[in-house]
């Protein structure tokens, strides 16, 4: 089988196959990333036994004749924009939560005889808890030792679910032996207790997914080919697979008939170490893993894990993977792999691991993008063009306001935007300081502001004398959220910061009386500089000398509060953390939250959850906590909470009669999935 490239697309389910059946919405999904340039397609996990093995009633059948019309569609869509396409094959075995929920008893090597700890659903709201439940039905796991009746089942049915594949036109098929599925819990030694010819060598161990492979190869010959899934590594309990293993077992997989082996990677407890794996929060997370399973095996190796184009680039270059997966960067821009063809990397929308896409998925749910608003709703693009141009004043440079005058501009209207502050971003830029991945982003919207040749008037208020003069016929508002100080005694105390102030004091226009007079000298000095207006050299300057005190008092744990309690910390600080409630870092996705909440505590955050702060003195902050009264230091003081919508600006627009929008932070605080998603819907439609 020959590709136009080296991009693969890996499969991440999309939940819209209701019944078995695919849907034309997955269809839209998988053509706009081939005809956006993508190689190979893989698709979502399809169940070869539907409904029986699968994780949802929304996933791809393979169990029947009945499936082969949607997969045929699907290849013909594919091919018809020049890629090809592999449809991905799996029993869920333990994690079949179907079967769960229908009282059938999940297919494994034998019992689970451990249990995963469950501390991160401390984090998890009422309701996120009452949507995952629903996928099992709220169900309990039962087990059921698999037969050696069970295993021939197992086998010829993998090889009709092939058969179906190959008379659908498919190009490829992708046995999963990977992520805690049938084949992949047999692979492992903590999984499989067996001690008959399918347990205790790990040639035993890889057995099932020997006889699958070859099953499958005899029964499609040459009319697919056969890529088998396997985690180079295992992470988070002793007996998972190893790198070692792993390479032994892919030889072993070659031999019975593999064309190609893709190396992912799989945190064996997705509710603490998902972000290990299956969906890493490192780049080039499994770059070395594959590396080293290439050297063992002579058929092509496929890598994935966060392989941004250059760091796939290098890995391709210096022999370590043949070719490079990238989901959730070609969720973000499906047009990724025709934009790097025509030298243009920089026009690339970064995914900024968010974690929202996936976390949907623990709720057997359709995944949605932060940056891509047309996720599962293709059929939005292209963008429609205008009847009628309109100048449109856009206020604020946030995601939500660059966002809403990019779009603004490629459908034909014409656009100033307007920021008090000296530079792009508004409160993204600040979010780089405790979240890198966003200025992938940040950059991303100032290469396109300068490609659509968009005015920027920096430094500039907005009046409603200025929409006059600037002949406004439209405007947008999109000023933000309002961080205003705590209402508690001691809350205008000058040792306490809010998110504003501390964004005014890295933007250098901070007063001495609102950050300190070193603090604001500081930030001045840097303006003056243009040192502070890089995000990288704050973060980097910042781990060697950052003028504040040692004692860090945060107030309020949700995004905001718990990521700059981890930063603070990283930089020296002794740092508590005060949360009102119980749940800590809402809204972040839930992957990306437990880590979060995780690696705050092993930083040595201290933190405090279910308390009522009483008062801020000028050297501590004392609260309540489960009835008894607490204090800690605090040289310094950082209320995040209390952040809320405001658009004060739309008032004297509306009083002015000045035709106008608002979007993001400033209509509903929803952080930048909200405020770019909110702006997209506006400026597609004016």
């Amino acid at each position: 089988m020959e590709t136009a490239n080296r991009i693969v697309l890996p499969a991440m389910d999309m939940n819209v196959s209701e019944g078995g059946e695919i849907e034309q919405t997955e269809i839209d999904h998988y053509v706009a990333r081939a005809k956006g340039g993508a190689g190979l397609i893989i698709t979502g996990a399809c169940a070869i036994a539907f409904p029986y093995g699968a994780a949802s009633m929304k996933e791809p059948g393979l169990s029947d004749d009945k499936y082969i019309p949607g997969l045929k569609a699907l290849a013909d869509a594919i091919h018809a924009v020049g890629s090809k396409l592999c449809i991905q094959s799996t029993h869920h075995g333990k994690v079949a939560r179907i079967d769960t929920a229908n009282d059938r008893p999940v297919l494994a090597p034998n019992p689970q005889d451990y249990s995963y700890s469950m501390k991160a659903m401390a984090d998890c709201t009422p309701e996120e808890l009452a949507k995952m439940g629903a996928a099992t039905a709220g169900k309990q796991t039962t087990f059921k030792t698999m037969s050696k009746e069970d295993i021939d089942w197992l086998v010829e049915t993998w090889a009709d679910a092939a058969e179906r594949v190959a008379k659908s036109g498919a190009d490829a098929i992708e046995i999963h032996v990977a992520h805690g599925y049938i084949l992949g819990v047999f692979l492992n030694q903590r999984d499989n207790q067996r001690t008959d010819e399918y347990g205790g060598s790990l040639e035993n161990r890889a057995r099932l997914a020997c006889e699958v492979i070859s099953a499958v190869k005899a029964r499609v010959g040459d009319s697919l080919a056969v890529i088998v899934r396997v985690s180079g590594e295992e992470y988070g309990q002793e007996g998972a697979l190893s790198l070692a293993e792993s390479t032994e077992a892919s030889q072993l997989f070659e031999k019975a008939g593999a064309d190609a082996i893709h190396v992912t990677g799989w945190g064996r407890n997705p509710f603490d170490n998902f972000t290990d794996g299956p969906l890493p929060n490192k780049v080039g997370a499994y770059v070395e893993s594959a590396g080293h399973i290439k050297k063992h095996v002579s058929v092509p190796v496929i890598a994935v894990g966060r392989m941004l184009p250059d760091v796939a680039e290098k890995a391709i270059k210096d022999g370590k993977t043949d070719f490079a997966a990238m989901g959730r960067q070609l969720l973000a821009d499906p047009e990724l792999p025709n934009k790097l063809a025509a030298g243009k990397p920089e026009t690339v929308r970064p995914c900024i691991n968010c974690y929202l896409c996936v976390g949907e998925s623990f709720f057997d749910d359709t995944p949605f993008c932060a940056v891509n608003p047309s996720l599962g709703n293709e059929k939005v693009l292209p963008l429609r063009p205008t009847s009628a141009s309109k100048h449109v004043v856009v206020i604020g440079a946030g995601p939500a306001g660059l966002e809403s005058a990019r779009v603004l501009t490629e459908r034909g209207h014409r656009v100033t935007v307007v920021d008090k502050a000296d530079r792009l971003g508004g409160t993204m830029w600040f979010s780089t300081m405790t979240t890198p991945d966003n200025e992938r982003l940040l950059r991303w919207f100032k290469q396109e502001i300068k490609r659509l040749r968009i005015s920027v008037k920096l430094g500039t208020r907005a009046t409603g004398a200025l929409m006059r003069e600037l002949k406004a016929d439209h405007v947008i508002v999109a000023t933000g959220a309002v961080r205003p100080k705590p209402d508690f005694p001691g809350g205008d105390l000058p040792n306490v910061q809010t998110g504003d102030t501390l964004r005014a004091m890295m933007l250098g226009t901070a007063t001495a009386q609102e950050a300190g007079f070193v603090l604001s000298t500081l930030g001045k000095t840097g303006r003056l500089s243009g040192l502070t207006k890089s995000p990288e050299f704050v973060r980097q300057f910042t781990k060697y000398w950052l003028p504040m005190g040692k004692d860090v008092v945060v107030i309020g744990g949700s995004l905001v509060g718990l990521e700059l309690a981890e930063f603070l910390v990283e930089r020296g600080r002794r740092v508590t953390l005060l949360h009102e409630k119980q749940q800590l870092g809402l809204p972040l996705a839930m992957p990306r939250r437990w880590t979060a909440v995780k690696d705050s505590e092993a930083h040595g955050v201290k933190i405090h959850r279910n308390v009522k702060v009483d008062r801020i003195t000028e050297k501590t902050v004392e609260w309540t906590e489960g009835g008894e009264s607490f204090s800690a230091p605090a040289s310094m003081v950082v209320y995040a909470d209390g952040t809320t919508s405001a658009a004060p600006f739309a008032a004297e627009l509306e009083a002015a009669g000045i035709a106008h929008d608002v979007v993001g932070d400033a209509g509903a605080v929803n952080y930048i999935h909200g405020a770019i998603h909110s702006s997209f819907k506006v400026a597609s439609e004016l």
